[in-house]
């Protein structure tokens, strides 16, 4: 096992920046998510990590060495990728192998660690199968025992649920955080999804156009997102995001919406009367209920999951979701209100985007 650092990296194309002076420290054993949309530079920042993509500037430390100028095999590494990448010729227990014979492994250090992994991710039963006799999850796993035989430093994930469907992808994202729980190698993970990253992940890092919006626990970037951007992404579904405009009186700070809706906010935020700002209201949290600030809309839409229904909201021309109770009478035209309580009204710079 070993600590993973970058120090300024930064990665340009041409003219092109990808890759915006980034700096992070990933400590030893630690389970980190790298998230963000398509092209926001998560899968180039872990290939420099892996020494499959050159560096422009900066540095990359495993365990404590820089490794800018070392090879993939000379950095001890181990990624399991989007695809498979699995020999159709080989058996399931050849294609485990097949790297530490390459290193020039005894045949008994090879059979002993395959099994090792084998029992430890239940491929043991599949060891004489060829790939194209397994399932999508079972060729998971055996990419992942393919890196567990090596006993890397770094594990390092570039989206490999993606080929999955949902089914299988819960399985397997309880295997991986399963897998790390064991070995306790420390490993990054590169995702679009955000719920695969808030349950493996001990930390997330959130990227936008090649930097770092905010990094943190999956509960601290959930519970206290610096600015618009994390608010949007980190939370299913989506964090509800209105304009309005700051009021005071005698009960404290509070925001006037377009349609004269006054939603009471917690007295520590930093805003001034008639300042110009966004709000952002979470699903889970607008309930129908008696405490809190109401609001109303017409119900657009309604989308029962089971124990909760997704209910669309017109609040005065603006799209609203509310998540609530699964046995709550629902239908669309009808007028529905909710409310929401102040400490649960996220209020951020109109023109920023900061979290005030």
């Amino acid at each position: 096992m070993a600590s993973v650092e970058l120090q300024n990296i930064r990665k340009t194309y041409g003219a092109l920046d990808v890759i915006h002076d980034i700096s992070l420290s990933v400590s030893d054993g630690e389970f980190i998510a790298l998230v963000g949309p398509s092209g926001c530079g998560k899968s180039t920042l872990l290939r420099m990590i892996a020494g499959l993509e050159e560096i422009t500037g900066g540095d990359v430390f495993i365990g404590g060495d820089i490794v800018n100028a070392l090879t993939p095999r000379e950095r001890n590494i181990a990624m399991v990728f989007q695809s498979y990448a699995l020999y159709p010729h080989m058996t399931v227990a050849q294609n485990m192998g097949f790297n530490l014979k390459l290193s020039g492994e005894p045949k008994p250090v090879i059979e002993q660690r395959v099994a090792e992994a084998a029992r430890m991710l239940d491929l043991t039963a599949l060891l004489e199968r060829k790939p194209a006799q397994l399932s999508g999850g079972q060729r998971q796993r055996v990419a992942m025992g393919r890196a567990v035989v090596r006993n890397p430093s770094v594990f390092l994930f570039d989206e490999p649920l993606s080929n999955l469907d949902a089914k299988l992808r819960v399985q397997m994202r309880a295997e991986i955080k399963t897998l790390h729980n064991k070995v306790q190698t420390t490993s990054i993970y590169v995702t679009h999804d955000q719920i695969e990253a808030m349950t493996l992940a001990d930390r997330i890092v959130v990227l936008n156009q090649g930097r770092i919006e905010q990094h943190g626990t999956p509960l601290e970037l959930y519970r206290s997102p610096a600015n618009l951007f994390v608010a949007g992404f980190i939370g299913s579904p989506a964090m509800n995001v209105l304009e309005g405009v700051v009021e005071a009186d005698g009960g404290g700070p509070s925001v006037r919406l377009k349609d004269g809706t006054l939603l009471r906010i917690m007295p520590e935020r930093r805003v001034s009367p008639g300042q110009s700002v966004t709000i952002g209201l979470r699903p889970e949290n607008l309930t129908p209920s008696e405490g809190g600030s109401p609001i109303s809309g017409t119900i657009l839409l309604v989308e029962p999951t089971g124990a909760q229904t997704h209910v669309l909201l017109d609040v005065a021309g603006q799209q609203v979701t509310a998540v609530v109770d699964g046995d709550l009478p629902v239908r669309q035209g009808a007028l529905l209100t909710v409310g929401v309580n102040p400490d649960q009204v996220y209020v951020f710079d109109r023109q920023s985007g900061i979290a005030l």
